[in-house]
């Protein structure tokens, strides 16, 4: 991919060294700028990493574009398998139980899982960790007293177990009125409160996984904390099928609690293996490092920017639950497969924001805001290209991911229609979860991204209670696009003062040249898709004339971040093509 300086220059040492007297706050101004290549090796060859791991990139020196590629691809391998395992995890949910009261109970207690994914693994903890970590990183790498990334897990893991478990245990003491307050129209409540106590153990699990995924990604170990979600979703899938004749619906929810204890023990052997490693620099006998505790303000910010955007997931079911039966499994079931083009675009930003956040540890904002311009243009292209899919062809993926059993042709037309409209918000999710990471990189609080989430939550209830008379669940899948994007616009807005420096008006112009190719192919893929009359050629056709409608006009019109994408997607299907073929 690549850079504004020009492909294949990485940043100069006076870049970094001049930017981090103006730019760097708080502790990692007091850091400084470790060497470009091999610094604390003396000149001994480096360890290649474990098995199914990157190699190329030790934790104290910044890492190679082949690094990058490398753990990228295997991210997004692990992703794409957590996905697809996602997918058979609602297809068995839908022909098992369908889309009617009792899954609407057991989708109410699913909402815990969902804030607990968001606060504790993927947009919250993760932000106030991988920061912490990346700092004690480069402290340990100048030979600081003691160990430093031991000294902030004795100081943080004990108290944030204790707080999840005490959260854990309210919940579960609580669960009839969190059921009455979140879906107060519910047909069987009672069901509902069964599923919520078994989903709240996941408050504990999720937590203790989302620290040792922060800590894995920070060393720049990426294999366990992709493999999650696969081992989750496995537990989910298994306790349905073996239990769902006996409980009911009820089995999905301890296949939550099981999923939940896999995603911890798929990480520890491969945390352990970290902390058990000798420090690289020596510092002098007797220096003992300072246990360092969590920083409550920034964690704080953290959590309360990450528990408003799941409130939109708040603000739908309340609405909903006042709607005819199956609304709720509605909009679940669209806005999971709606999502998919949304965690694919995102997933190059999970590797590359422990980058973001050594970088700036180390006084190089040049190179942090340069990384996450480009995360930002290539995630857009991506998103855009998977909404237009969405958009062209929502009836026939619905149908074929789900129309079987006690899915109705039906559930499949109200779906797909609520799909449509929430693609239309992809974009604004896309550009929120990358711009949230700047934010929150140089491990500082700031309370600027809860606010512009506050905003948009307010744009999400005012147009979901207007519309949800008259237009049902579409007009529920509306607000919540609406409200994600003012988000991002706002986000957007705020990031020289408070973020990363990016160049605003340069990021916001180039998003204009891929919507107008997104567009179009949309609309074209949406005309062929009716042409053929099965629905998996439709969804074949409809689905090639998107892609190749926004390459070809994305291209011709010059869209920022199409080359890279390009580039990215080639290189990974060659890439996957050989493992798979050699």
């Amino acid at each position: 991919m690549s850079d504004t300086r020009g492909p294949g220059r990485p940043p100069g040492p006076e870049t970094g060294r001049a930017r981090a007297s103006g730019a760097a706050h708080g502790p990692a101004a007091d850091v400084v700028r470790l060497p470009r290549a091999d610094a604390g090796t003396g000149g001994r060859t480096v360890p290649k990493a474990r098995s199914g791991e990157p190699a190329g990139a030790p934790e104290h020196a910044p890492p190679t574009g082949r690094f990058l590629a490398r753990a990228t691809l295997l991210t997004a391998s692990l992703t794409v398998a957590a996905a697809l395992l996602g997918l058979v995890r609602d297809q068995s949910l839908a022909r098992l139980f369908g889309a009617g009261r009792g899954t609407d109970a057991f989708l109410v207690a699913w909402t815990v899982p969902e804030f607990a994914a968001t606060l504790l693994i993927e947009d919250g903890l993760a932000f106030a960790l991988i920061p912490a970590f990346s700092l004690a990183l480069a402290r340990r790498a100048q030979g600081a007293a003691g160990d430093p990334v031991r000294s902030l897990v004795a100081g943080t893991l004990p108290r944030l177990a204790l707080a999840f478990a005490a959260v854990g245990a309210l919940l579960v003491l609580a669960a009839p009125q969190f059921v009455g307050v979140l879906a107060p129209g519910l047909p069987d409540p009672g069901l509902a409160v069964d599923c919520t106590r078994l989903t709240a153990t996941c408050v504990l699990s999720f937590g203790l996984a989302g620290y040792c995924s922060a800590a894995l990604r920070a060393h720049r170990r990426f294999l366990a904390p992709a493999a999650i979600y696969v081992a989750y979703n496995i537990g989910i899938v298994t306790a349905m099928y073996a239990l769902g004749g006996r409980w009911g619906v009820r089995s999905a929810a301890v296949g939550v609690a099981a999923g939940g204890c896999l995603m911890v023990l798929v990480q520890l052997p491969s945390l352990l293996g970290q902390l058990s490693r000798r420090r690289t620099a020596r510092a002098r006998p007797g220096d003992t490092a300072e246990t360092r505790p969590m920083d409550v303000p920034l964690l704080a910010s953290v959590l309360l920017f990450a528990l408003g955007r799941q409130s939109q997931v708040l603000i739908e079911r309340f609405l909903a639950s006042g709607l005819p039966a199956g609304a709720i499994s509605h909009l679940n079931y669209a806005q999971k497969v709606a999502q998919i083009p949304m965690t694919l675009s995102t997933m190059l930003c999970t590797v590359t924001f422990p980058v973001v956040a050594r970088a700036l540890a180390e006084g190089d904002t040049e190179r942090a805001r340069a990384r996450v311009e480009r995360d930002l243009a290539v995630a857009a292209a991506v998103v855009l290209l998977g909404a237009a899919a969405v958009i062209a062809c929502a009836p026939q993926l619905i149908g074929l991911l789900f129309q079987r059993g006690a899915f109705t042709a039906a559930d499949t037309a109200a779906t797909a229609a609520v799909m449509r409209v929430y693609a239309l918000g992809l974009l604004g999710q896309t550009l929120t979860g990358v711009l949230i990471r700047s934010y929150f990189s140089a491990g500082r609080a700031t309370w600027y991204p809860a606010g512009a989430m506050a905003v948009g939550l307010a744009v999400t209830f005012w147009i979901g209670d207007w519309t949800v008379g008259t237009r049902g669940v579409t007009g529920i899948a509306a607000a919540n696009a609406a409200g994600i994007t003012v988000t991002a616009v706002l986000l957007v807005a705020g990031t020289g003062r408070r973020g990363v420096p990016l160049r605003t008006r340069q990021v916001l112009g180039g998003l204009g040249r891929p919507l107008v190719a997104a567009a179009a192919a949309g609309g074209a893929g949406a005309w062929v898709a009716t042409l053929p009359p099965a629905p998996l050629a439709a969804l074949v056709a409809g689905g090639a004339t998107v892609t190749v409608v926004f390459t070809l006009l994305g291209c011709a019109l010059g869209a920022q971040g199409f080359a890279p994408a390009l580039r990215l997607v080639r290189t990974r299907t060659r890439r996957v093509a050989h493992a798979v073929f050699r």
